[in-house]
């Protein structure tokens, strides 16, 4: 039998989904569950973790390996030493949207988010994107915030209603919208070009970074666009939810226009 716990939260939906237990893990797993996160015991062994681990492997998924201490903080039931956080939602992949929203005689518009991990902040976007009328939100596999009850609060439940895609490698993903004739936009302050000066009115994708690091040189790399947000304080920052905003909105002016 499958051992899962809720944790105490006004709703059930805005709740993560825990999963305790090698074999009730691996069968999540096989049952197409998607794992948000995924911590296993260090030093832990057996043909079971053996096998979960082959299992983990084919299906491309990540783990955290952490002391014991942390999972019994986690949860006082008998975890085995193997502890997965069910996502909220269930992810999809871009090259199954591209196609549906040409079908569908729309102009795409996509936001990737390279490297941001803060959960409200990811919220925060969703919300924003949701409310903008983006198609869908790529994130890579590692390196992206958990869906978490924070995240879907702070979303206002947008992340229940707009399309998140995660894949691996988002430098792949941006090739694949090239070919899919789709021009990259990447927000950076390394350029003198403005977010006024392009031309959203065609399919876009917008790209966003970490506001520490910035969207990485892979993409920047294949961009068809860099572009800045003016900036006329002392700070010469924002944060990277309201950078979204203002580049998301810069394009549905132009749109509605």
């Amino acid at each position: 039998m499958q051992n899962y716990q809720r944790h105490d939260r006004s709703s059930d939906r805005e709740a993560n989904q825990m999963v305790f237990g090698i074999r009730a893990v691996i069968e999540a797993i096989d049952s197409g569950k998607e794992i948000e996160s995924l911590f296993i015991q260090r030093g832990l062994g057996g043909s079971l973790v053996l096998e979960l681990k082959a299992l983990l492997k084919e299906h491309d998924l990540g783990f955290q390996q952490v002391p014991i201490e942390k999972l019994n903080r986690i949860t006082r039931k008998n975890h085995q030493g193997v502890i997965a956080v069910i996502s909220p939602i269930t992810y999809q992949k871009i090259e199954d949207i591209v196609p549906e929203i040409y079908e569908k005689g729309e102009v795409p518009l996509f936001l990737m988010l390279d490297g941001v991990t803060d959960v409200r902040n990811f919220g925060a976007i969703a919300r924003t994107a949701e409310c903008s009328g983006v198609h869908a939100i790529i994130v890579p596999k590692k390196g992206s915030a958990e869906i978490n009850p924070d995240a879907i609060k702070t979303s206002a439940g947008a992340l229940y209603k707009i399309p998140v895609c995660r894949h691996e490698g988002l430098a792949k993903i941006g090739k694949f919208l090239i070919e899919s004739g789709i021009q990259l936009v990447v927000s950076t302050e390394k350029t003198k070009d403005s977010i006024y000066d392009v031309d959203y009115t065609v399919p876009n994708c917008i790209i966003m970074g970490a506001e520490d690091t910035g969207v990485s040189d892979d993409l920047i790399r294949i961009a068809d666009h860099l572009a800045k947000i003016p900036m006329f304080g002392e700070i010469g920052s924002l944060n990277v939810s309201v950078s979204a905003g203002v580049v998301l909105y810069e394009a549905i002016r132009q749109r509605v226009k």
